[in-house]
């Protein structure tokens, strides 16, 4: 198993990356702003649940087959950014909520959750992160390496879920605030896109 040294260095280390913004973070505090705290918990809830995924695949090898292949590399990070920009220009041409007919209901839970899965899932940058990440606080003398590497993988989601729920909490506060004028509610989808498509371009242009 692992020692307790090894373990609160992970912990730190880890709690430093989970409560500075990212492009996880910025997902999150963008749809509990404009659909509130609620959406927001279930954004950070698909984005831990892609983090497991991610830890499954560096466990069975398949983050290293990600990191050899260029070209599997490259068709994961531009469906992830083709995703990504899609949300964003959809969220763009959306009418705000003063607008919207009974036939266009505002995004619910269950579906932020299944977006935030997906666009984690396809980041190759995140699959890289933990195939690189990980095994650093793996020590092969203390036990199973498999074994070792599920639970360091479980800390990291359940710690960033921690901070995508701060996050997500907070932002939906500000938005309820913001709700109550009109300009802003006008605005808000625009703003929600405009981050997607920017995490989505950004995605798109990163190298191994």
């Amino acid at each position: 198993m692992i020692d307790h040294a090894t373990l609160i260095t992970y912990v730190l280390i880890v709690l430093g990356f989970v409560f500075i913004p990212g492009p996880a973070t910025l997902l999150t505090m963008a749809r509990a702003v404009s659909s509130g705290t609620r959406v927001g918990i279930a954004t950070g809830a698909g984005i831990a649940a892609g983090d497991v995924i991610h830890t499954s695949m560096a466990i069975i090898g398949l983050s290293a087959i990600i990191a050899t292949s260029a070209l599997l590399f490259s068709v994961i990070k531009y469906a992830g950014a083709a995703y990504l920009i899609y949300l964003g220009i959809r969220a763009l041409m959306e009418r705000a909520p003063g607008e919207l007919t009974n036939s266009t209901p505002p995004i619910g839970a269950g579906r932020a959750f299944r977006q935030a899965i997906l666009t984690e899932v396809l980041n190759p940058k995140t699959a890289l992160f933990f195939l690189a990440f990980l095994p650093q606080f793996v020590h092969p003398e203390h036990g199973a390496t498999a074994l070792q590497l599920a639970i360091l993988g479980i800390v990291f989601v359940l710690l960033g879920l921690v901070s995508t729920i701060a996050f997500a909490v907070g932002a939906g506060r500000l938005g309820n605030l913001l709700r109550r004028h009109p300009a802003v509610v006008r605005w808000q989808g625009k703003v929600v896109g405009v981050i997607y498509c920017a995490v989505g371009v950004r995605l798109a242009l990163q190298e191994r």
